[in-house]
């Protein structure tokens, strides 16, 4: 990696492994934040511990029944969202209008960007 390619990872926002929220950037020296509290990092062993003892792959990811149906919820607000923003287009909506839907659309999609 070239200097510039760490500097510009350094200078973007970093989320929490586990609950995916945005860590603080505190302007330490040495290896960055991986989670924001150490609740996160002990459920993310956890986790990691669980997936190693049933075999699965490092990366796999499990979700609950309830955690599946909440994602699914979510996808389809997002579909919805995106959805209404063609249909207003289509009907020759106001730009303003046209800006209100696409800000629905970025605060359904700001919702999924936490999977946990």
């Amino acid at each position: 990696m070239t200097a510039p390619e760490r500097l510009k990872s350094r200078t973007e926002p970093r989320h929490c492994g586990w609950c995916g929220l945005r860590l603080p950037d505190d302007g330490r020296v040495g290896r960055p934040r991986r989670y924001c509290t150490q609740s996160c990092r002990q459920r993310a062993y956890e986790r990691r511990s669980a997936v190693q003892r049933g075999g699965l792959p490092e990366d796999a990811v499990v979700l609950s029944a309830a955690e599946l149906a909440d994602l699914q919820d979510r996808l389809f607000q997002l579909r919805c969202a995106a959805e209404d923003v063609v249909t207003a287009a289509d009907d020759g909506a106001a730009p303003g209008e046209l800006k209100d839907l696409a800000a629905r659309v970025v605060r359904s999609a700001h919702g999924l960007e936490r999977l946990r």
